[in-house]
């Protein structure tokens, strides 16, 4: 995975989540917290703009967005899968002693 690659998952990751969790904290919030939430996805919002600017008018940052999507998304099933592995492996260990 290149440099590219990481900025362009760690960019598309933050902004989604931003917006994720803005929305919902604007929706069920009150007072201060729909505020903050209003702000997380602005940001959002404006990390996503940023990207599609960068990749889409510049040559700053030049990948091929499904591929890159496709390779993150691998390795996040394969980082979920050895993770839940890990567990079992623990809990057996600790249920057999």
């Amino acid at each position: 995975m290149s440099v590219e690659d990481f900025l362009t998952v760690l960019l598309l990751t933050f902004a989604l989540f931003m917006v994720l969790a803005g929305a919902f904290t604007a929706y069920f919030g009150s007072g201060k917290s729909r505020t903050i939430g209003i702000v997380l996805l602005v940001v959002g919002l404006i990390v996503g703009i940023v990207w599609v600017y960068l990749t889409g008018f510049t040559d700053i940052i030049d990948v091929w967005l499904g591929d890159v999507v496709w390779a993150a998304f691998l390795n996040i099933i394969a980082a979920v899968i050895g993770a839940l592995i890990a567990i079992g492996v623990f809990l057996l260990a600790i249920m057999k002693s």
